[in-house]
C-alpha cells in the first residue's frame, strides 16, 4: 500500500461521504482532535506503566474515543453513525472525581508543566480546548452535528487537567502557582462527605 495518493494535491481531502477543501472547518475540527490524540500518545510514552497504570489505561481508552470523535466529525454523509455516546462522558466525570480527591488542594491558578508527562498532558488539554472551539464553529455552520463530540471534548479537557496534576503529585513534583494569582478557588477541591 502506498501512503501517498496525490488526490489532495489540489487542496481537497476525502471525508466520510465525499470531499471537502483542506481548510474546511470540519477538517480543522477533526484534525485538531487528531492532534490531541498525538499528545495523549506522547504522554503515555512518558509515563511509568506501573505507577500510572490507571491513568495509562484511561489515556489509551481516550485515544480510541478521540478516534471515534474524529470519525464522527469527518462524516458528511446523510447516514451518520454515532460512535461516540454519553457513556465515555460519564466515565470521564467519575474518573475526574477520583483524581481530584488524590491531587493536592488547589487555591490558585497553576502554570502548565512540572514533569514531562504532565507538560504533555497540559498541551493535550489546551489543544482539546482549541478542538472544542473548532467543533462549536462546525456546529454553527452545520446544524446536523451531534452535540456529543462537543460535550466529550469539553469533559476531556477537564479530565486532562486533573490527570496532569495527579501525575505531578505522584512524582512529588509540585504544581507551580501563577505568581500573580489571587486565591480563585474558594474552599477545598476535595469532595465533602
Amino acid at each position: 500500500m502506498r501512503l501517498y495518493t496525490k488526490s489532495g494535491d489540489k487542496g481537497q481531502t476525502s471525508v466520510i461521504g465525499g470531499r471537502v477543501d483542506k481548510d474546511d472547518i470540519r477538517v480543522e475540527a477533526y484534525g485538531t482532535i487528531d492532534e490531541v490524540n498525538s499528545f495523549v500518545g506522547k504522554a503515555i510514552s512518558e509515563l511509568d506503566k506501573e505507577l500510572f497504570k490507571d491513568i495509562v489505561a484511561d489515556l489509551e481508552k481516550i485515544q480510541h474515543e478521540l478516534f471515534d470523535c474524529g470519525s464522527e466529525l469527518s462524516n458528511i454523509s446523510k447516514k451518520r453513525e454515532h460512535k461516540l455516546t454519553e457513556e465515555p462522558i460519564t466515565y470521564l466525570e467519575e474518573k475526574m472525581d477520583e483524581l481530584i480527591d488524590e491531587a493536592p488542594e488547589l487555591e490558585r491558578f497553576i502554570l502548565p508543566g512540572g514533569s514531562d508527562a504532565s507538560a504533555s498532558i497540559h498541551i493535550a488539554r489546551t489543544v482539546a480546548r482549541r478542538g472544542e472551539r473548532a467543533i462549536v464553529s462546525l456546529m454553527k455552520a452545520e446544524e446536523e452535528i451531534s452535540p456529543i463530540p462537543l460535550k466529550y471534548v469539553n469533559r476531556l479537557s477537564d479530565y486532562l487537567f486533573a490527570a496532569a496534576r495527579v501525575i505531578n503529585a505522584r512524582l512529588n513534583v509540585p504544581d507551580v502557582e501563577y505568581e500573580r494569582s489571587a486565591k480563585v478557588f474558594r474552599g477545598s477541591n476535595k469532595k465533602k462527605d
